[in-house]
């Protein structure tokens, strides 16, 4: 490469140029990244290391979200229980988004860091009492943490339910799996292969329920009213096998059904990822919400509504009876007592475990989609499939009485805790008496 500078001719060598192209690069990114103009989905790496570097962390318990803010759903329902946690075990929260941690530490409250470098987080373990990492999702990022082996790690995910992502192999990655009831241990020995379920998962039940979802309003004081029915359709999945959602097939004919007869008031609750993947399915949704919103406005009596953002568990609370899709929506429903609708996934490639829940439910097809608005009415007066429910309930979720799966998670969290002090103690008698050396 020839650069003429003033009179005299430069000729740098290939080897300069490739340095001077990747330094130029390295400032490129660098400035996206500062800029604010990285997409959402991208985390933006703007670690907080040169701070961290040398200090020593009052913790115990770390919590890793390889996210961005698209997914800040999946830990949010977990912030009472963290600080629940926190106050006899320490927590700290680590991620690799700026603006992912920004939003945990101001809404969680508890200790939050942003880190880049894989020598940040090696001395902050090193120097700090961090003995157990819990994982809200399989996201591929885990494994920048998962490299530790002197920490016990557990996958405590976001929700339970009969999606693939249930039975994921990535679940094998981890030291333990907590999970609310037996039902997912059962789905887990029939279908992930060479996996342990029994002594490699702990049944805590579903603490994320405590903050409110087993709190259900008495709607019976309301009378003369109509019945609120939630619509809560999933995302259309990250692969074929997991396109669970109704929203683009079901979704119109659903709203249309229920907000022209007068007896339903429709709650529409789409999920926060809804068109991340597929613009189609953006633009059902945009769809969907104009519907609901143009029956409000025609008739404002009826309560038709759209729900965004905040805690579902206050819409589950609030709901005679639920349309949801194959997700956690179903079974977190369960403990309302109130009876709950299931779509058939309306693509031919999807995988879904055949389980008690599923069998147990009305299931929505394209072909009694005509008949929705009596189903949904049989459901709410006449309940079939109420003591079906119940009894599914405990296997699900085990004991949902309020306070008691927060309790058995911290009391699991601190056995965690203890098994990796016990490790730590015999790898260092094992090295004092020179086996394995």
């Amino acid at each position: 490469m020839l650069i003429v500078l003033s009179r005299r001719p430069v000729v740098l060598s290939r080897g300069l140029v490739s340095r001077l192209s990747r330094r130029s690069l390295s400032l490129v990114v660098a400035a996206i990244r500062h800029s604010g103009l990285l997409p959402k989905s991208f985390p933006d790496g703007l670690g907080e290391d040169k701070k961290l570097l040398g200090r020593t962390l009052d913790a115990q318990v770390v919590v890793y979200f390889a996210d961005t803010v698209r997914g800040l759903y999946q830990i949010e329902p977990w912030y009472q229980t963290l600080r629940q946690l926190h106050r006899t075990h320490r927590v700290v929260i680590f991620g690799t988004d700026s603006r992912c941690i920004k939003a945990i530490r101001q809404g969680s409250g508890l200790p939050a860091f942003t880190l880049a470098h894989y020598a940040t987080v090696d001395d902050l373990i090193s120097r700090s009492p961090i003995r157990l990492v819990l994982y809200v999702n399989h996201n591929s990022g885990n494994f920048f943490m998962l490299r530790f082996p002197n920490l016990v790690h557990v996958s405590i995910m976001h929700g339970d339910s009969d999606k693939v992502v249930s039975i994921s192999n990535q679940t094998k990655a981890y030291d333990f799996t907590f999970v609310a009831g037996q039902a997912a241990i059962d789905r887990l020995e029939a279908y992930l292969p060479m996996y342990n379920a029994t002594q490699r998962c702990v049944v805590v039940g579903r603490p994320q329920a405590d903050s409110g979802a087993n709190k259900v309003t008495d709607n019976t004081a309301q009378a003369p009213r109509r019945w609120r029915v939630l619509y809560a359709p999933t995302w259309e999945g990250g692969v074929p096998s997991a396109a669970y959602s109704s929203l683009q097939a079901y979704g119109p004919s659903i709203i249309q059904a229920l907000c022209q007869d007068d007896r339903f008031a429709v709650t529409y609750r789409p999920h926060p990822l809804t068109g991340v993947r597929l613009p189609q399915y953006l633009t059902a949704d945009h769809a969907l919400r104009q519907a609901v919103t143009q029956a409000a406005a025609a008739c404002p009596e009826a309560g038709h509504r759209v729900s965004l953002g905040g805690e579902a568990s206050a819409e589950l609370a609030q709901a005679d009876c639920l349309i949801c899709d194959v997700s956690a929506m179903a079974i977190d429903f369960l403990p309302t007592t109130r009876p709950l609708v299931v779509t058939v996934p309306p693509e031919p490639d999807v995988v879904t475990a055949a389980t008690r829940l599923l069998r147990s439910v009305p299931r929505l097809d394209r072909d009694n989609l005509p008949g929705l608005a009596a189903m949904m009415a049989e459901q709410i007066t006449v309940d079939p499939g109420r003591s079906q429910r119940l009894e599914a309930t405990e296997y699900y979720l085990g004991d949902v009485t309020p306070g008691v799966a927060t309790a058995s998670f911290v009391d699991a969290c601190g056995q965690m805790i203890k098994l990796a002090d016990q490790h730590r103690a015999e790898l260092a008698a094992r090295l004092a008496s020179g086996v394995g050396q």
